[in-house]
């Protein structure tokens, strides 16, 4: 990595894996010296059989009542903890447990000592106001869980949206020897002999049910055929984008990313992923030798040949907000210019994640973008190995799923950063599930207030709108909602579908799920509960949408917005709990949306004595 990416902490933590300015973390005198620069395993500073004192002796008889034995401790067994964000309530990794055992299984093999430790799981399933909310507060307890106990490297088991970010976020900040494994998608959804999508045809029904084109009988009867096997969403939503990055940036083995979650091969993959980080601690290979701006640049890439989600452009600029690489919104518009989709996947495709697989998987995207100069493709990976070594022997068994660069699903850009007035930090639109004949588009605004004012008016058949409106969504931001939810891609009104008109242009500050589609402006910043612009459009203003010139502007004079600002009154921060730390720390989309304080690498130094 070079110099000028990294911050003056992220220097040293990338040196030493600590850090010596977070006072309360330093070592006492006799572990004062870098764990990760001698031979001695960090856990030693906990369990070294030859300190003589109470506090090695206590940890240690601890750890017997569970019958591990002494020699378990004795220095010679790495210590990996298994980072796992299974829960009943993130049905996506419903059965990351049981495929804990496999890494288990892996690192025993291996010569390490598995210690597996539950964190905050971060689902979409479930979670209200937004999972968003709370990636943060999942990396939080990843850091804080690693810093704090006798680990050397760790595995992160990780499947629905959010826990691939926080989970590399966290580890990034401790810069412990890392590596990935994901649960893995859901096989294909069948409905009345039909392939349906997870989300993608959510969407897809709920119009055609609004148009009254379906019955409420049917809308139900997808629900099961829609989710029939464990696993995270199974077309190109962000679970799967997230899978591909973790992939692409090298922190996860060669062919994680696609490979079905209740297929074999996975549990066997999470078996060589076991023993592979107890080689890692030893070989002291850290996230901050594989997260460098190369790899970074060459996830950018793969997420526009893949087709991936808007919401991987947060994701990835958070986590190199942790290692200290330079990373901006505009790069994903300058390094994605020239790499066309390719991957045929929904939602802006035909097929879904167990096709992929089938075809070959990323390696064979990754092979094809190299064999074109377009990545880095001798940058170091988890497994030791170069990407062109990893992908070396990839084949493409499906050319109607990873079709040709030659002859793509679509033509770049996948992506594009949009500004002007109404988005003077940046908006996002995701042009390969867009309507090509909304990509230039000037039309009246449609404007409600919040994400209730919409529920109640969106089907009222006096609505004030047209297809040649554009639906505009304000305070849904970070702040706002808050969290930012997955709502950018409002359901069309009634009166509009019943016309066959199945897209319009919609701009929010919100985000919407990898698994949708449509001519969807999202992540408007600064947002409106900030008193970002989007705030004072009024009905009837006219905005202009052109992706070719990658501008977003409303037709409102400078002195008018002016105007509308003089009376307006920030919305009240929450009271207290971690909502009102969320408020008051969180930064904006086009930086990551991580907390201020988090951003940066705390080091893994041993932690005082806790008796």
């Amino acid at each position: 990595m070079s110099e000028e990416n990294l911050s003056p902490a992220c220097k040293q933590c990338q040196s030493s894996g600590t850090i010596q300015d977070v006072e309360d973390l330093s070592p006492p005198a006799s572990a004062s010296a870098s764990l990760s620069s001698s031979p001695q395993l960090r856990s030693q500073g906990w369990y070294d059989p030859n300190a003589d004192s109470k506090d090695h002796i206590y940890h240690r008889s601890w750890m017997q009542n569970q019958g591990h034995p002494t020699h378990l401790l004795d220095g010679s067994h790495p210590i990996i903890a298994i980072i796992n964000t299974w829960s009943d309530y993130n049905p996506c990794n419903g059965h990351l447990r049981e495929l804990a055992q496999s890494v288990k299984n892996g690192i025993r093999e291996a010569g390490g000592f598995p210690m597996e430790a539950p964190v905050f799981a971060t689902g979409e399933c479930c979670l209200r106001p937004t999972a968003m909310m709370y990636r943060n507060l999942c990396a939080m307890d990843v850091e804080e869980i690693a810093r704090a106990n006798p680990v050397d490297g760790m595995v992160l088991l990780v499947g629905c949206d959010k826990t691939t970010p926080a989970c590399l976020m966290g580890a990034a900040s401790t810069n412990l020897p890392t590596i990935v494994v994901s649960r893995g998608p859901m096989l294909n959804g069948r409905h009345r002999g039909k392939v349906i999508g997870s989300g993608t045809s959510i969407w897809k029904m709920h119009a055609q049910r609004k148009s009254g084109a379906l019955s409420q009988s049917e809308f139900y009867a997808a629900e099961c055929g829609m989710s029939r096997s464990t696993g995270t969403c199974n077309s190109m939503g962000t679970a799967s984008t997230m899978a591909c990055m973790a992939e692409s940036l090298g922190i996860s083995l060669s062919g994680n990313a696609a490979i079905p979650a209740v297929d074999s091969r996975r549990k066997a993959l999470a078996h060589m992923s076991g023993m592979r980080i107890v080689e890692m601690v030893k070989e002291n290979v850290r996230p901050s030798d594989i997260l460098t701006r190369e790899s970074f640049e060459n996830a950018i890439k793969v997420n526009c040949a893949i087709g991936g989600s808007t919401n991987a452009l947060i994701h990835l600029l958070a986590i190199a907000g942790r290692v200290g690489v330079h990373l901006t919104l505009g790069d994903f518009d300058t390094l994605g210019k020239e790499i066309p989709t390719i991957v045929n996947l929904m939602p802006a495709g035909e097929f879904l994640m167990e096709e992929f697989y089938y075809a070959g998987g990323l390696p064979v995207v990754i092979q094809a973008l190299i064999e074109k100069g377009h990545l880095h493709a001798d940058v170091m990976t988890v497994s030791g190995s170069s990407h062109r070594q990893n992908v070396a022997n990839a084949e493409n068994f499906d050319e109607k799923v990873i079709m040709p660069l030659e002859t793509p699903l679509a033509k770049p850009p996948h992506v594009c950063v949009l500004r002007g007035n109404l988005a003077p930090d940046g908006a996002v639109i995701k042009v390969s599930a867009a309507s090509k004949h909304l990509l230039r588009h000037t039309g009246p605004a449609c404007v409600f207030k919040d994400i209730d004012d919409y529920k109640s008016r969106i089907d009222d058949e006096d609505l004030d709108c047209d297809e040649n409106s554009i639906l505009v969504l304000q305070n849904c931001g970070l702040r706002g909602y808050p969290g930012m939810a997955e709502v950018g891609n409002m359901a069309l009104p009634a009166k509009i579908l019943k016309k066959g008109i199945e897209d319009m242009v919609r701009i929010s500050d919100a985000r919407m799920s990898g698994t949708a589609f449509g001519t969807v402006v999202l992540h408007v910043s600064p947002e409106a509960a900030l008193g970002g612009n989007i705030n004072f459009v009024r009905d009837g203003d006219i905005i202009t949408l052109d992706v070719s010139a990658r501008t977003i502007s409303v037709d409102i004079s400078d002195e008018e917005l002016n105007k509308r600002k003089l009376n307006w009154i920030p919305p009240l921060p929450p009271q207290s709990g971690y909502a009102r730390m969320f408020h008051d720390h969180i930064e904006g989309p086009e930086l990551g949306a991580d907390f201020d304080f988090l951003k940066g690498c705390r080091g893994s130094a041993v932690p005082k004595y806790s008796h």
